[in-house]
């Protein structure tokens, strides 16, 4: 192969890695405060423009998360439905060693299916095994149900491990996380090790102080600039720096990186409440320059309209989103998309971006779990969907308008 040749294939085997690294997590009842489990996914992609879309094209509606490419949604990369299930995925580099078959790529596929067909974490099992093999994919694959289960099923085109997040064995304090290697793969390949690292320090250290619940996935653990291996920890060091400082930082292994591109947060529900009240939040964009936004799958087709694709296009909150992320980058030429301008983000002015979006997304979490605290003794009101949808677009979008001056 001439070097020119070689060259091509290393770029194309970065650009498809960097495409697919997720970081993830599984969290069972037993773990938050409330003992609600938990679903959370760090996307990212090569794909920046992200949706949601309502589907009733199978046995149970959901939403699903939806490269905005995919005009009619035929890969999902991840969702809950009206039976309260829900998945997503991270792709492992560590479980095909043969990776000749013809069929790949196909886990946006497989979690489609599954949201259509679905309604517990057994019937994802029995899916599984039903599939014709060679699966065509490679990935961990994270599901939640409204029974209380939740298991890891470490994916690819010879079979699969299922990792039940209830089991005390592997799961001792209620959870599981995975990045971009399987642990039932070939030991030390894959990627990730040390984002997954950042993850589990972040998580015993909640799981200890009892907070490990939905605000603190969406809050923390997809807004997390520490560093495992150098020590670095940039939401802290921004605060030192002057708004108007030239201070550019590599995000090289960081959970958030300029591949970042959405988080989606499920909480489930106890055994003894109303699947319908299974709540996926999803942040559209890059997460520090984007806000989280709830909605339901079994209220019908009532999502805010900031999140949805008009005419095939782009979703208004993501598009709002990927502005800010601009100035986050703001070098374009050569490998300058890689260094994050830090004070635009947090400084000690209090001017940052995510500084003057977080208060916004902390608007929207009291809403939401007033609202939520409401339907749990009195049932999931519609009508009280629709004026919340209403707000969202008129007060997200303003207030991120703001932030772009």
């Amino acid at each position: 192969m001439s070097r020119i040749g070689i060259k091509i294939l290393i770029i194309l085997l970065v650009t498809q890695f960097a495409a697919s690294a997720c970081t993830t997590a599984i969290i069972s009842g037993k773990a938050p405060p409330d003992g609600r489990p938990l679903l959370w996914k760090h996307r990212d992609s090569g794909f920046e423009d992200n949706k949601l879309m309502y589907f009733t094209d199978g046995e149970f509606d959901y939403v699903g998360l939806v490269n905005s490419a995919d005009s009619v949604g035929l890969e999902v990369w991840a969702g809950a439905n009206s039976a309260g299930f829900a998945i997503m995925n991270s792709a492992s580099y560590n479980l095909n060693t043969d990776n000749s078959v013809s069929v790949q790529d196909r886990e946006g596929i497989i979690m489609k299916k599954a949201l259509q067909s679905c309604a517990t974490v057994d019937d994802f099992e029995k899916m599984l095994t039903g599939w014709p093999y060679p699966i065509g994919v490679e990935a961990n694959f994270g599901v939640i149900d409204a029974d209380g289960s939740g298991a890891y099923f470490e994916s690819g085109n010879a079979g699969f491990t299922r990792i039940n997040v209830t089991d005390p064995t592997v799961a001792p304090h209620g959870y599981l996380i995975r990045s971009n290697y399987s642990f039932t793969g070939k030991k030390d390949n894959g990627y990730g090790y040390i984002r997954y690292q950042t993850a589990a320090k972040m998580f015993n250290r909640a799981s200890a102080e009892n907070r490990l619940d939905y605000s603190f996935l969406l809050q923390e653990a997809s807004r997390n600039l520490d560093h495992s291996l150098t020590g670095q920890s940039l939401l802290t060091d921004g605060k030192k720096l002057s708004e108007k400082a030239s201070k550019y930082i590599p995000l090289q292994d960081f959970i958030v990186r300029n591949s970042s591109v959405s988080t989606v947060v499920v909480q489930g529900v106890k055994k003894e409440e109303n699947p319908a009240l299974t709540t996926m939040w999803t942040v559209l964009g890059f997460q520090l320059s984007a806000v989280a936004i709830p909605v339901w799958p079994a209220a019908g087709n009532l999502l805010p309209n900031s999140v949805q694709a008009v005419a095939g296009g782009t979703a208004e909150l993501c598009d709002l989103s990927l502005k800010l992320k601009n100035q986050c980058f703001p070098i374009k030429r050569g490998s300058g998309n890689r260094y994050l301008l830090l004070p635009r983000v947090v400084n000690k002015q209090g001017t940052g971006i995510w500084q003057k979006l977080k208060p916004v997304e902390n608007q929207i979490l009291l809403k939401t779990e007033a609202l939520l605290a409401s339907w749990r003794i009195d049932g999931l009101k519609k009508s009280q969907i629709r004026q919340l949808n209403q707000w969202l677009d008129q007060y997200v979008a303003a207030k991120m308008r703001v932030a772009l001056q």
